[in-house]
């Protein structure tokens, strides 16, 4: 008793198998003859019968009909999908290009803050200059100097011709 269930299980599958793919005897192809009469076949039209008259075959595709018979261009050759490598070549040469422009953006941004740093120091210089109060060097012996009107007056100049580059 339990083979009859088993026998209807295998019949309903086969049948809906059957529903789910069709044959291929049902590829149709379809063409205009020398008179202009539509054929339908499932093998394909003859040799003698041009691309531009085949209105539908097997998979969907249909020539492009050419507007005139001296106007026909061929095909444009179908861009192929690249290859597994060549899409992680592809990954790779950007992730590279993204690093070093983040490296150069960083370095970028370090020189920024350097320079802003040094103008700070520029100005604070320039505050200490124009205040007039006395300022002390020391020479490459470890001796103690003050600045001279001279010294100052040059040192200030200088110092603003340094200014004019920060903003």
């Amino acid at each position: 008793m339990k083979q009859v269930p088993l026998l209807n299980l295998l019949a309903t599958s086969v049948a809906l198998s059957a529903l789910l793919f069709p044959p291929a005897a049902l590829a149709q192809y379809v063409w205009l003859d020398e008179k202009g009469t539509k054929q339908f076949s499932d093998m394909p039209p003859p040799p003698s019968v041009p691309r531009n008259r085949i209105l539908k075959q097997p998979g969907g595709t249909l020539p492009a009909a050419p507007q005139e018979a001296g106007d026909v261009k061929p095909p444009a050759p179908a861009k192929a999908e690249p290859t597994l490598a060549e899409k992680n070549a592809e990954f790779r040469k950007r992730r590279s290009e993204q690093a070093e422009k983040e490296k150069k953006a960083a370095e970028e941004a370090a020189r920024a803050a350097d320079n802003a740093k040094n103008c700070e120091r520029a100005r604070d210089y320039q505050r200490l200059l124009d205040s007039g109060e006395r300022i002390v060097r020391t020479d490459k012996n470890g001796e103690r100097s003050y600045l001279s009107d001279e010294q100052r007056t040059q040192e200030s100049r200088d110092n603003k011709r340094n200014l004019a580059d920060c903003k």
